[in-house]
Formats: C-alpha cells, structure tokens, sequence
C-alpha cells in the first residue's frame, strides 16, 4: 500500500526532526567528554606541577610524548595544553565556573578566556552562549560589543516594579546601549528609516537584543477610546514571558517618553496580555541620554521600563562616559546578574 503523499511528507518530517535531534545530542556528548579530558589534563598539569616543583617544561615534553602516542589526535599542542592548565587553574577556584565548564566548546572557552578577565563576566557568557545557541562569531561579536558592562549599567525601574522572581532575569534582558552596525544607515535618518531597517533585519536585531526575543510586530496598533495608537516594535521575552514594547527616537531622551511608554504598557496589559503572560515591559531607545534625567524620570513610574541608547558603530560603552554609575550601584546590578545566573544554573535551589 503506497502511503497518502501528505502522511509521508509529516512522516518524513518527523524522522528527519529525530536523526537532527539524535546529531545534536551526540555532539554535546562528545563536547562534554572533550572538555572533560581538557578539564582533566589541566589538573594533572597543575597537580604535578605543585607536588613535585615541575617547571614550564613538563608542558613542552608532555606536548611532545601524547602527539607522538596519538597521532590522529588534535589538541596536544603547547599552546593547547597551557590553555588546559589556565582553564583549570583559574575555573576550579570559581564556585560559578566550575559547574557550567561542560555546557559550551572548547574554543568558546578559550575566546572568552583570553577576552574575559571578571569571574561574573566570563559566567555571563557561557550561561548565555549555552542558552541562546550562540556560534562563536557571535560570541565574539558580543564580547566585543561588551554586552555584560552594558547589561550590567543598564537603566530601569525594574526594582520597585517587577517581582523579585522576575527582577533578575529582567536586569539580563536589557542592556544600556545596543550596537546596530549592521544596519546601513546615513548618521542623519529618520524614526521611520531606523525602524524599517531593523525589521528588515530582524534576525540580527534579535540577537543584539539579546536572543530570548521573538517578533511580534511593528507599528502595532492599539485602540483606547476612540484613539489609535501605536507601538514602534513589539517584540515577546520567552524567558520573561511577556510582551516588550520598543520605542524608537533618533534624539536624546526626553522625561515625556517614559509617560508615553507607561500608557502604552497600560493598555497592553488591559488588552493585548493574555491570561498566563505576565504584564508587559516598555524599552525606550534613543540616540542619547543623560544618565540623571532617566533616573528621575523613572523615579515614580508603576510600570517596569528601561531607557537605552542605539549607535551604528561600537563604541565605548556609556559607562565609561562621565556620569559613570556609583559603587553601590554596580555591585547592587552586578549581584542581580549573579543571582540570576546561579538560579538558570540551579533552578530547583531557593
């Protein structure tokens, strides 16, 4: 009996689904087990190295003798193996880092070890490697674009406005400046140029936004009394699960943005939320801002918004600028950010 032509079609669909499935679980195997013999390596080296006074050149005969044993194998390099030996020598003092080494490449590791010198820094980018699926030129791109500094700084109420369940992984969902190089815009565009272009390239907006993002629609309309109005960008947080809404200006951010953004979020909440979703974050992005004027400007809103800026270049991140943010500020955000990657590492703990 020849199959009905659409059964097969889904038949094959499913099958197909499953040897990728399959595909993907074997290379995480052999990921883990290749970073776990690396792990092992390095701590031998260090082991070594310790009881019995060995120097550097231990590395260079060790290199040497395990090529000369396994010639089909790659990765005994000096260069390699002193990797190995930094890797477990600076991981295994981490009560962070030690649990999520097997969660992303090898190669991965070496870019964000080289890159990374900060403990919350380096967890920053393996939990979010591992959980955005991110390849290694993107890795690269968000070190570069020094995503944890600016998710670090960011700008929000998020404090008095979201529960405390939700507050740190809304902290992570937004950063301080977003990085649109690659967008092909003149210095001088307008709202309308910049928005068209970030739907034109919707996929690299979401990842420089952060990757948890999904779209849901530009110019999106609301109706209240009568009135239309509508919302640059609306995009949904899976993580969050909850509408975001995006609001685009190409000057400096003004205090009555924030007003526009509250009634915005108001009515999503009242009409476009539905049952099971939590209620809705705004984030206004502009070409600049000063810092004191968002701060105040959020100071007594109700509804959870963020205030972010929007280059076509990198540039050095805003908090390197003048009004950097106090101490007690950054180690308050840098503590939210370590929460919640500790809780994404151990969601059953408290």
């Amino acid at each position: 009996m020849t199959p009905n032509p659409t059964d097969y079609t889904q038949f094959l669909t499913d099958v197909k689904q499953r040897i990728r499935l399959a595909q993907y679980e074997a290379l995480r195997a052999v990921n883990r087990e290749q970073i776990q013999l690396y792990w092992d390596l390095g701590r031998l080296i260090v082991e070594r190295q310790q009881q019995h006074g060995w120097g550097k050149a231990i590395v260079e005969t060790m290199a040497r003798d395990l090529q000369l044993e396994f010639p089909g194998m790659s990765g005994f390099s000096v260069q390699n193996l002193w990797y190995m030996r930094q890797l477990y020598a600076e991981y295994s003092r981490s009560a962070f880092l030690q649990p999520v080494v097997g969660e992303i490449g090898w190669s991965k590791h070496l870019l964000i070890l080289s890159k990374c010198k900060d403990e919350q820094e380096r967890l920053f980018y393996i939990v979010q490697t591992k959980n955005h699926g991110w390849t290694k030129a993107v890795l690269a791109n968000q070190i570069g674009n020094q995503t944890y500094q600016k998710t670090v700084v960011s700008q929000q109420n998020f404090a008095g406005t979201l529960p405390a369940g939700t507050l740190a992984k809304a902290v992570l969902a937004l950063k301080d400046e977003y990085t649109f190089d690659f967008l092909e815009l003149a210095n001088e565009h307008s709202e309308y140029e910049l928005e068209q272009s970030l739907i034109t390239n919707v996929r690299k907006f979401l990842i420089e936004m952060g990757g948890d993002f999904t779209f849901v629609g530009n110019q999106y309309r609301l109706e209240m009394a009568g009135n239309e109005y509508f919302i640059d960008l609306l995009l949904y947080h899976r993580e969050l699960q909850c509408l975001v809404a995006i609001d685009l200006k190409i000057d400096e951010f003004r205090p009555e943005y924030v007003g526009k953004m509250n009634f915005y979020l108001s009515v999503l909440n009242e009409r476009a939320k539905k049952p099971h979703e939590n209620d809705s974050i705004g984030i206004i992005i502009c070409k600049s801002k000063e810092r004191t004027i968002v701060e105040f400007a959020l100071r007594d809103v109700n509804k959870p918004i963020g205030v972010a800026t929007y280059t076509l270049t990198p540039t050095l991140p805003l908090e390197l600028r003048p009004f950097f943010p106090t101490t007690a500020e950054l180690v308050q955000r840098i503590e939210a950010v370590a929460n919640a990657l500790q809780h994404k590492l151990n969601p059953h703990n408290p």
